[in-house]
């Protein structure tokens, strides 16, 4: 184990160089980041489609997006109406959730944490959020699909905008993820639970799906946890 003081004064030049050059390189070895407990290091989703565009808070593309990688035939253009576009602009968030229920998916929400969204995609579950994206002083709410992260590089993968692999960093997406209610669901089919299922939680959005008038998906979904 490396003593915690180094007696300068006794070291010749030449070796102190050595041993501030060694200290350096331990220290990076030691702030080096690691995946979450249990993660793999690096994932990309890269299955999920991408429908480019900024407008309607492109609700319409990540919902589009995310409901193709689950084997609906749709496009934004077919949303748009469903959503109450464009006077329904500040209702997306439920609008979405309602409107994917109407295809028969399960919308189970995910904790407000960075871990718990990077715990479904590491399973294969793309996840739909919304962020802030913009310059500093000024932002707009963004709905995307978190794809993919990499713990060694800190960094986050999106289909966000105008932007298929929109990187950016854990402590960033995590700011600008915050400044819009850190909100965060999966669109599932009902027999495909996400990892570390919440029962309960599961449960709720199996019923939230019945009240919509698919009481045989949600069934499915009540089955799909062994019942």
């Amino acid at each position: 184990m490396l003593p915690l003081f180094i007696t300068f004064s006794a070291i010749a030049p030449r070796r102190l160089l050595a041993a501030c050059a060694m200290a350096l390189a331990l220290a990076g070895c030691a702030s080096q980041p690691a995946a979450p407990k249990g993660l793999p290091q690096r994932v990309e989703i890269g299955s999920v489609p991408f429908y480019r565009g900024n407008a309607n808070q492109s609700a319409p593309m990540a919902l589009a997006a995310i409901l193709s990688q689950q084997g609906v035939r749709i496009t934004p253009g077919l949303l748009e109406r469903p959503l109450g576009l464009p006077q329904g602009v500040d209702k997306l968030q439920g609008s979405m959730q309602n409107v994917a229920r109407q295809y028969g998916m399960v919308v189970y929400p995910l904790e407000p944490k960075l871990n718990a969204l990077l715990t479904q995609v590491a399973a294969g579950n793309p996840v739909l959020l919304r962020f802030e994206q913009g310059a500093a002083f000024w932002g707009e709410p963004r709905y995307a699909l978190l794809v993919g992260y990499d713990s060694y590089k800190q960094r986050v993968l999106l289909r966000a905008g105008m932007n298929r692999r929109l990187l950016m960093d854990f402590d960033d997406f995590t700011s600008a993820w915050d400044k819009q209610g850190s909100w965060a669901v999966l669109v599932q089919p009902p027999s495909q639970l996400p990892a570390q299922v919440d029962r309960q939680r599961w449960l709720k959005a199996a019923n939230d799906l019945a009240q919509t008038g698919q009481e045989q998906a949600a069934r499915q979904a009540v089955s799909a946890l062994g019942q």
